[in-house]
């Protein structure tokens, strides 16, 4: 069949079946909810930290976050529908005020109905489509969300969505499937969205209403119904066994958002933040395709018995955008895997060798049953980091680093007790609640567990709790900050019970002794070094309306060492340093590299031909880059980069470098002390 004439035929049919009825009943605002949103109203307006008026101004908002909610690849509306709906930018604040929610409803029942259209016409014309694909033309699709608008005509969505399966089928093509195997993913495919939809029901409606409000507020205030409550209040438990993954719905896709430290898809080291999460399988079964599977039926499928295997196929969020499949065994998250860890880095300096001790803390863990128990040796991250700093200065260290890097925060009493093992006493953290009232935590024991030099080591998903500690020791001066700036997360959520469901509102702020916020600014490193965590992409300043930075009055405290007057010879020695240092050298070339192939995937070839070509470069480049870096340390070279280990590849480049940075402060001291003390002794 001629190509124009296949897509003219397919475009005619999209246009007649997008003006058909849906088949779908029509969804209603429950009695029940309408009082919910009364509630809610009232706890948003009196409980949040930044005391909102809901109103005109918010309800623009919410109704663009609704939309956003509901239709994220601008795939269904059309222009004109938006046009028509903006009628309703200014309702969504009196819906919630008065307990009328049915606003909602009718843009949901018609985002319903042209969903519904689509995807029934989608499932049964697949066949025909991907047996008629020409993958020898130059067609590409644009894949840039920030630049794509609303389609004027249907013949405009209709294009799109077929290059959007062309796409796909493209994709699975590449991955060796034929064109049976494509047409049976596809369709069950698409059977999973309107699967989805069918399931979808009033409560689905008012959650995704609900938190269209709550998110013009702050990016951690929600409404969890009663079910997405119950798996809330699991995760928090980890009741359940999975993998140790934050998962969240991307558009029609499941992304990881955050690797939960001493879990086992962390152990794993092959998942990362962003991979997308296309496909799931059961130890000994096929594969099932989850792309447009409800977020929290894709979970469902990957918790189950611990002991047991399940498999991922996911898209990497950098690199080859070939698909891949992991391998996890499932089991509980336990503290012991989460415990604080020791280990000593070897630095030669003149032929000798000095001893760095670096405490890897994973997070900020209490055994509260322990505790409730009456156990007089429970577990905390205190306690573990104190005994394990006895045991480093007993080897003889000169100097500390407590690795803070993945830490995603936890006890707030552990984070101060922390913090407290490197002063004698003093504040650590200030908190602002929504009143205005300023509480300062501190250290007051008056002890001190380690008063040597030291370092903290952060990256980009060092949170929270992570924050407050790094923040301390930073204003303090006693410890460098080196890495990356941290993830801005500063504020603190409450959970509250509603008539049906819970509400998590944000009541208070974290401020620095200094009395800057760690929100959103994270806290900036002395010595930054390169990072392959888009900032752009992760951290409290990506994420949607994040609470700003400010500032409040500083509390008394007393500072150590002024590091702002050893960074720039820091610095100095560090850029010096890394210039020959092979794994530095391959991280800033990956770095370009995959800046590089993100804007070659904003607009992506249907090429066939172009698209191997362009998948064979990526691969090309990134097997060279790490061959060039193997060849340097005098390792044996790898035909594909599948063949490495990680868990026996152990190089750290970066608390190698820290451990270097430090061992530089600790000499330019020794140099100024032995300095000053020649003045003296040259005075008298």
């Amino acid at each position: 069949m001629n190509y124009k004439r296949l897509l003219s035929c397919l475009l005619t049919a999209f246009l007649f079946v997008s003006v058909q009825a849906s088949a779908n009943t029509e969804l209603k605002p429950l009695p029940v909810y309408n009082e919910v949103a009364k509630q809610l109203f009232n706890k948003l307006e009196t409980e949040h930290y930044s005391k909102p008026i809901i109103d005109n101004r918010i309800s623009e908002m919410a109704f663009k976050y609704y939309i956003d909610d509901l239709d994220p690849s601008k795939s269904f509306f059309l222009e004109s529908d938006i046009k028509t709906l903006s009628r309703y930018k200014d309702s969504f604040d009196d819906a919630l005020r008065e307990g009328n929610t049915q606003v909602a409803y009718t843009i949901y029942n018609l985002y319903q109905k042209r969903v519904d259209s689509r995807l029934n016409y989608l499932e049964k014309h697949i066949p025909d489509m991907v047996k008629h694909f020409n993958y020898t033309k130059n067609d590409t699709l644009p894949n840039d969300p920030d630049k794509r608008k609303w389609a004027k005509t249907e013949k405009e969505l209709d294009t799109y969505w077929y290059k959007r399966i062309k796409n796909s089928a493209l994709t699975l093509k590449m991955n060796g499937d034929d064109n049976n195997k494509i047409i049976k993913t596809l369709t069950r495919r698409y059977k999973n969205q309107i699967h989805h939809l069918d399931q979808t029901d009033s409560t689905d409606v008012f959650q995704i209403f609900a938190n269209a409000i709550t998110a013009t507020l702050d990016p951690h205030t929600s409404y969890f119904a009663p079910r997405a409550s119950e798996t809330f209040n699991i995760n928090m438990s980890l009741s359940l066994d999975g993998i140790g993954a934050v998962l969240q719905a991307d558009d029609d896709n499941t992304k990881i958002v955050r690797l939960i430290p001493g879990g086992p898809a962390a152990k794993q080291t092959k998942l990362a933040p962003n991979d997308k999460i296309i496909a799931v399988g059961q130890e000994g079964k096929p594969m099932v395709d989850v792309v447009g599977m409800r977020l929290d039926d894709v979970v469902d499928m990957i918790r189950g018995p611990k002991g047991t295997k399940v498999r991922l196929e996911i898209i990497p969020s950098k690199g080859s955008q070939t698909s891949k499949i992991v391998t996890i065994v499932r089991e509980k998250v336990k503290l012991e895997d989460q415990s604080a860890k020791k280990d000593i880095i070897d630095v030669k300096r003149n032929g000798k060798t000095y001893k760095i001790g670096i405490i890897h803390l994973p997070t900020f863990y209490s055994d509260f049953a322990a505790i409730q128990a009456g156990d007089k040796n429970y577990k905390s991250s205190t306690r573990d980091t104190k005994k394990l700093i006895e045991e480093l200065k007993k080897e003889g260290i000169v100097g500390l680093i407590l690795d803070l890097r993945n830490n995603g925060g936890g006890s707030l009493q552990e984070a101060v007790g922390i913090a407290g093992l490197f002063i004698p006493a003093g504040p650590i953290v200030q908190i602002r609640d929504k009143n205005g009232h300023v509480t300062a935590l501190g250290d007051t024991d008056g002890k001190i567990a380690y008063g040597g030099p030291m370092a903290v080591l952060t990256n980009r998903m060092s949170a929270s709790a992570s924050e407050i500690v790094t923040g301390a020791l930073k204003d303090y001066g006693r410890a460098l900050i080196i890495g990356s700036r941290t993830f801005g997360k500063g504020t603190v959520q409450v959970l509250q019970d509603m008539d049906k469901g819970q509400l998590k509102v944000t009541q208070a702020k974290f401020y620095r002794v200094s009395g800057e916020s760690t929100q959103h600014r994270g806290v900036i490193p002395d010595i930054a070094f390169p990072s392959l965590i888009d900032t752009k992409k992760i951290g409290e300043s990506a994420l949607k309306n994040p609470l700003p930075w400010d500032k409040i009055h500083a509390t008394r405290y007393p500072t150590y060492w002024d590091m702002a007057a050893y960074d720039p010879l820091l610095e100095k020695r560090h850029e010096e340093r890394i210039k020959h240092d092979p794994d530095f050298i391959a991280l800033e070339d990956q770095i370009k590299a995959y800046k590089e192939q993100e804007k070659r995937y904003k607009v992506i070839s249907l090429n066939e031909k172009t698209r191997k070509a362009e998948e064979a470069a990526i691969k090309k480049q990134d097997l060279n880059i790490e061959n060039t870096r193997r060849k340097a340390l005098g390792l044996k070279p790898v035909k594909s980069l599948d063949d490495i280990d990680p868990k026996k590849d152990k190089r750290d480049p970066y608390a190698q470098e820290a451990s270097n940075i430090l061992l530089d402060f600790i000499a330019i001291n020794q140099q100024a002390a032995k300095e000053a003390k020649a003045k003296q002794a040259s005075s008298n």
